[in-house]
């Protein structure tokens, strides 16, 4: 839960003034003429001007060992790519979506939840390589020029992040078109995977761990759709290669195979170990930056606080703020932070701030020694016009403010109580809390003779489905065991 990004006035500039650049150019890949309406130039300016935004959003996770490891691999590969000449820059996302992306110009990031589904080395070169196809194909430009030629609108944000599926991402470049999160065409990440296994055999590794890493998280994207509808909500899944074709997809086949012809005697590298070493502590699920959800209740180490959420409903840990939905999905409570900068009462702050001019049956508190007020006001809901429930509580300079609607407007107190329960329930982190307040963490183990999954599960500080993720995580899922002396991936 941190600030959301506002767009940038400077970004779209940047992007809106590349067609102004370009023309006919030649591929770097295929060597023939493309028609596009932009430099390379201004291509990498559009990239260049990008990359702060999406760090803005989208933090940077904070491991430097990870992050120099990360970028070492992807270097490797891209000085075998079709565009030596472009300085490449891999950053690992502090983000538990599963996901990769590539800005214009080689900026080239991979979320800390996707590095966990992946078991080698290997398999991250499969990745970065993808990525790196798409930037050396220049696939950003040619989606873009396409668009333009076929008047359907300047579409440059589309290409930024596809599959990034999240309200920050959705605002940032949200008027840029509504390809955001499609991706790219079929041919584009045909000839994406094309690339990276081209490139992955030239730096000496085995192409054929692309078709691991598609069974592996098709695997993911499966238990994923799963989770999706017992929570009743959209599947978050990642678009590029392994949502565009299954692994054993003749075409897919066919173009792994034509990376044989690049490979050397030592195209054979893996380093499992290696990998697995790096990835020894790798925070797992919710960050401590944005908070940590157990269960109903969340906690939150940096900003000092924990509440509790009704039993059953599902929480969204946003960027910005916190949602809970009620089980059947007709009622929501939203939580956000904001600043507190004048010396008012919290009555003060719901009319003047929120600009909530009629309140009706309000009602200040004082909780653990915080100021409260609460009060029922008419507004624009996502159900509509409805009466809701708002509450705002002062804690130390930031004011929390509980949003909490019903859906059915003959029914507008249904969840009042729950609303209530949850704003008291808000609190000043204790010290027993704290630990709670940690993040999970992937931890490297050797298996035993009597190792199963479903005794790690017992084990395992993984909320829900935990015998399920953590088949994911190794690789054996749906079912089998690991032989013993396997290195593992378990969670704390």
């Amino acid at each position: 839960m941190k600030r959301l990004l506002k767009y940038s006035p400077l970004l779209l500039t940047a992007l809106t003034g590349a067609i102004l650049l370009g023309g006919c150019a030649v591929n770097p890949v295929s060597g023939k003429q493309d028609f596009v309406l932009m430099s390379e130039e201004a291509e990498i300016e559009m990239g260049r001007k990008a990359a702060p935004e999406v760090l803005k959003e989208f933090s940077r996770y904070d491991n430097a060992e990870l992050q120099a490891y990360v970028q070492r691999v992807g270097e490797g590969l891209a000085a075998h790519s079709h565009r030596t000449n472009l300085v490449y820059r891999f950053t690992v996302l502090d983000s538990a979506d599963v996901n990769a992306f590539a800005l214009p110009g080689g900026y080239i990031y991979i979320t800390r939840g996707l590095l966990a589904y992946l078991n080698s080395e290997a398999q991250l070169a499969a990745v970065l390589g993808h990525e790196i196809g798409h930037v050396t194909a220049r696939h950003s430009v040619q989606q873009q020029s396409a668009a333009q030629a076929a008047d359907i609108g300047l579409t440059l944000g589309s290409i930024l992040i596809p599959g990034l599926d999240n309200p920050g991402a959705q605002q940032l470049f949200g008027t840029l078109g509504s390809a955001l999160l499609s991706g790219y065409g079929r041919d584009h990440e045909l000839e994406a995977d094309r690339l990276g296994a081209e490139y992955m055999a030239r730096s000496g590794y085995n192409p054929h761990e692309i078709i691991a890493v598609i069974g592996v998280l098709k695997d993911q994207e499966t238990f994923e759709k799963q989770l999706a509808a017992e929570e009743k909500r959209e599947p978050r899944v990642y678009h590029g290669l392994f949502a565009s074709h299954p692994d054993n997809d003749t075409r897919l086949q066919q173009v792994v195979a034509s990376a044989e012809a690049f490979k050397t005697p030592a195209a054979t590298r893996v380093n499992q170990s290696g990998f697995l070493n790096i990835l020894d502590g790798l925070t797992y699920g919710d960050s401590e930056r944005e908070g940590v959800r157990r269960g109903n209740h969340f906690y939150h180490k940096d900003l000092g606080f924990a509440l509790t959420f009704p039993a059953g409903w599902r929480v969204e840990n946003r960027p910005d703020r916190l949602i809970a939905t009620a089980p059947q999905g007709d009622g929501v409570l939203q939580i956000n932070s904001e600043d507190i900068n004048k010396r008012v009462t919290p009555e003060a702050f719901l009319r003047t701030r929120l600009k909530l001019a009629t309140l009706q049956n309000g009602e200040p508190f004082s909780h653990q020694g915080m100021e409260g007020y609460t009060a029922l006001a008419r507004t624009r809901t996502p159900y509509g016009q409805r009466l809701a429930r708002f509450t705002v509580i002062y804690f130390g300079t930031q004011a929390f403010v509980f949003a909490g609607v019903g859906k059915d407007e003959g029914e507008p107190y249904r969840y009042d109580k729950d609303f209530l329960a949850s704003a008291k329930s808000f609190h000043a982190l204790t010290e027993a809390e704290r630990p709670l307040a940690a993040a999970l963490r992937l931890d490297i183990i050797r298996a035993g003779n009597n190792t199963r999954f479903a005794g790690l599960a017992r084990e395992s500080r993984i909320p829900h489905h935990a015998e399920e993720q953590l088949r994911l995580l190794n690789h054996y899922y749906p079912a089998g065991e690991p032989a013993p002396g396997a290195s593992i991936k378990i969670v704390r």
